[in-house]
């Protein structure tokens, strides 16, 4: 039998890793749980940087002309 993690959207990972969070720092979780929620997070946090790097390799692949990477100044909120 096989525990396969299911897996999140970025957004549905990030809101399942801030629960976890809030669950373990609140003091209320036996040891036991709180290394289950421990492992739960590491894979969470693990999805999270995999979505993050595959958005990362999207964004670069979009900015290439002619096979060139070109710069492109951010535009963030001032």
């Amino acid at each position: 039998m096989s525990t396969k993690t299911p897996v999140f959207t970025f957004e549905t990972a990030l809101a399942e890793l801030e629960q976890l969070v809030q669950r373990m720092e609140s003091g209320e979780l036996s040891l036991e749980e709180s290394l289950q929620s421990f492992e739960q997070g590491v894979k969470l946090t693990r999805q999270c940087q995999q979505a993050l790097s595959s958005a990362e390799q999207r964004v670069q692949l979009l900015l290439e002309q002619n096979g060139q990477s070109v710069a492109q100044p951010f535009q963030g909120e001032q």
